[in-house]
């Protein structure tokens, strides 16, 4: 089923709008391009001249035509070996800025009494201080690896594995609502790149903000121009 533009610059595919928010007990969002600004990885590499090389990389993958998520990332990882450390306060305090409108939506999602998760491919480093400066209730992303002050160009490995790809997105959305004794009908999910498709596709209401176009083709809620706040035009409390 083809979506179609509702609003300017809204489009939806397989239901009619508005829906009830409050129906809904769970939002899951990715972090890079859909929360906050950047791809972080690519702008840690922007310090040591190495942009162009790791963002080509990431384009690839968020577009869906690098299908292993975690090579792309190694690839990308193994880039920046070396960099100083200080490299991630520096694109925290100097690029990173959240997206238009997330900070109005997740309030929203707040009010009508939804817990919140952040699922993300980016870095810990980034994605604590977003979960802190948003007040959400959960998080999950890579660690990066640092030695001697610079980064290995690796990530430390954690309990549930190394690299939050795109079936760890879906698993960890699952896991948590399992852990919260709801349906995964009433989880949203909100991405932009490929990598979020498994988790979108798992949840009962995909949201895909500004996003790449196989996330286009297949997302139930498309916003395409505007902040996040936008999807509160179909969403009523």
């Amino acid at each position: 089923m083809s979506a179609h533009e509702v609003k300017p610059g809204l489009f939806v595919r397989g239901f009619t709008p508005p829906l009830k928010l409050a129906d809904y007990k769970l939002v899951a969002f990715d972090m890079d391009s859909t929360l906050i600004n950047i791809e972080c990885v690519d702008e840690i590499a922007d310090i040591v001249g190495r942009k162009a090389e790791v963002a080509e990389i990431t384009e690839a993958a968020m577009r869906g035509e690098i299908a292993d998520y975690k090579d792309s990332l190694r690839r990308r990882l193994a880039l920046l070996a070396g960099v100083p450390e200080s490299a991630l306060q520096r694109v925290y305090d100097e690029k990173l800025q959240l997206n238009p409108g997330v900070e109005t939506f997740v309030a929203a999602c707040r009010a009508a009494g939804l817990k919140t998760l952040l699922v993300s491919g980016g870095f810990t480093f980034f994605s604590e201080r977003i979960r802190h400066r948003l007040q959400l209730d959960f998080a999950r992303a890579n660690t990066l690896g640092v030695a001697n002050g610079r980064l290995t160009g690796t990530l430390f490995d954690r309990p549930w594995g190394d690299i939050v790809d795109g079936a760890e997105k879906k698993r960890v959305l699952l896991e948590v609502c399992e852990l919260m004794g709801i349906a995964t009908e009433q989880a949203i999910a909100v991405g932009d790149g490929a990598n979020d498709l498994p988790m979108m596709k798992a949840a009962g209401l995909s949201i895909a903000y500004h996003p790449k176009p196989a996330v286009l083709e297949q997302a139930m809620l498309s916003i395409t121009t505007g902040g996040m706040e936008r999807a509160l035009e179909l969403l009523r409390p």
